[in-house]
């Protein structure tokens, strides 16, 4: 048990829930109850693979929830889920849940989606044991899966209107689990009307993108984007030339043949079409990855950022924030000036913005250059931009900056490094090789996961609101303190810029 406040809560041994699709069956374990593997929409096999997401038919008879179900079909990547080989299968729409009791009470809910650039992970990972939220701050904790890569984000439009969404798949799946969360979790002893979303990566775009659209509206309270913001969907012109090259690489000249490959072929032909891509084969793409959703659809009729500075969540508390050298994760070799100078290019930096980046960092190598650069390019500047769009808005903005650096060579405050601190999960698998050794960083992990339950319980962890004339940010680190306009003159240097 960690020294964050603990809340004293009376344990039910009842492992029995029901659901508007039928009756599961959980198990007690830790001082939690949890359900694993919990259908919350039909399997998008068959002739639903490509479509909306659908209701599930239900079942009658006590349904087992005890073990994780497969993850999204995905290339393999290693990250948190570690060298082994992720169990996939096409039938992936499962959620999980983590609470401290099956009963009346309206506990918060945390509903997180995990990361994994739009192309692997999964609901189950480690990382994401919500105990130590359920235990300590009362409250229930949902991660789910959803549909990924060519199979949750290939905009197929072109083939009439049963594909409208199809672009856009993934991010309907989360919608799906969300409302059937918003119509479930009082069996669970949660509060329909308290449900915070929350994720990371490609999980915080999706928590930008779920505060956009319109399908979404007044499911949720609050939104945690951490590492993500309102820049990470696609123009549908753009996706249709993904599309195009997806069909090539696949061999497959009709929506028969598309639908009649094998889960592994889409896999994959994916591949090959994100190799396109990573070798600018893909112009239109402007440096995303080819499987992001799909705007100009009813899911996202636009930009994130544009929906959300039009009002879009204007009643949503936000928690929104970043690491302070993201890139490392993703900045492979060392880097010279030539490379400095085309990685800018890329980013559609110019010689001026570099300047300001060698007066940031006087002492900073063109390697270290090129990590803040793509830091700020990808996390750091759009989670600003989000929290200036919010401004004037009814709900409360918050922004965080996480600074402890790992004591593993070069990663410092590398991506997705703050998970384990907000779940309080320093103890997890793979936790240890991504922190370093040395003494575990209990203090950062108890002010930020103290920080995240009083923001989902109350909507305020703990620090005054952003706004655009003090810009105050919590920075953790072993000494957490507020800080105001942490990215002062780099901000100003990326005005005008994408």
């Amino acid at each position: 048990m960690s020294e964050a406040t603990v809340v004293t809560t009376e344990i039910s041994k009842g492992t029995i829930a029901n659901t508007t699709y039928g009756p599961i069956q959980g198990k007690e374990r830790g001082g939690v109850v949890l359900f694993s593997g919990v259908p919350y929409a039909a399997p998008p096999v068959g002739d639903l693979r490509f479509k909306a997401t659908q209701a599930h038919t239900g079942w009658q008879e006590v349904r087992p929830a005890i073990h994780f179900s497969p993850a999204a079909p995905q290339l393999p990547s290693g990250g948190m889920t570690g060298a082994q080989e992720v169990k996939w299968d096409e039938d992936c729409l499962y959620l999980n849940i983590c609470t401290p009791a099956v009963d009346d009470k309206k506990r918060p809910v945390l509903f997180w989606i995990h990361g994994g650039a739009y192309r692997n992970g999964q609901g189950a990972i480690p990382w994401y044991n919500g105990a130590e939220f359920a235990i300590n701050g009362n409250m229930i904790v949902v991660s789910i899966n959803y549909r990924m890569g060519a199979l949750g984000f290939m905009n197929l439009s072109q083939f009439g209107e049963a594909f409208e969404s199809s672009g856009a798949n993934g991010t309907l799946d989360q919608i799906t689990a969300l409302k059937w969360v918003k119509d479930n979790i009082a069996n669970f002893g949660g509060d329909p009307e308290q449900i915070t979303v929350a994720g990371e990566s490609a999980g915080a775009f999706s928590v930008a993108t779920l505060m956009a659209s319109p399908l979404s509206e007044g499911s949720f309270k609050r939104a945690i984007p951490q590492s993500g913001a309102g820049h990470h969907t696609i123009a549908s012109a753009a996706t249709a030339e993904v599309t195009k090259c997806f069909m090539k690489k696949s061999g497959a000249s009709s929506l028969d043949e598309l639908m009649a490959l094998t889960a592994d072929d889409i896999l994959k032909a994916q591949g090959e079409v994100e190799q396109t891509a990573m070798m600018d084969g893909i112009p239109a793409l402007g440096g995303h990855l080819p499987f992001y959703p799909s705007e100009d659809n009813s899911v996202i009729p636009t930009s994130p950022l544009e929906r959300i500075r039009a009002g879009a969540s204007a009643n949503v508390d936000v928690l929104i924030g970043t690491n302070k050298d993201e890139s490392t994760l993703f900045v492979s070799g060392k880097m010279d000036e030539n490379k400095l100078q085309r990685s800018a290019e890329g980013l559609g930096a110019s010689a001026e913005l570099i300047d300001v980046y060698r007066a940031c960092f006087p002492d900073a190598t063109a390697t270290d250059l090129v990590v803040q650069l793509q830091t700020d390019y990808t996390f750091r500047i759009p989670a600003v931009r989000l929290a200036e769009a919010r401004q004037g808005q009814v709900g409360k903005t918050f922004m965080y900056l996480f600074t402890w650096e790992s004591r593993v060579p070069n990663l410092k405050s590398t991506h997705a490094l703050e998970i384990p601190f907000v779940f309080n999960n320093l103890n997890k698998a793979g936790v240890s090789a991504f922190i370093g050794p040395g003494e575990i960083p209990q203090g950062v992990a108890d002010a930020m996961h103290q920080s995240w339950i009083e923001f989902i319980r109350d909507g305020e962890p703990g620090w005054e609101t952003y706004n655009t004339e003090t810009r105050t940010n919590m920075r953790f680190d072993e000494t957490s303190e507020t800080v105001q306009d942490p990215d002062d003159k780099k901000r100003q240097a990326w005005q005008g810029i994408r």
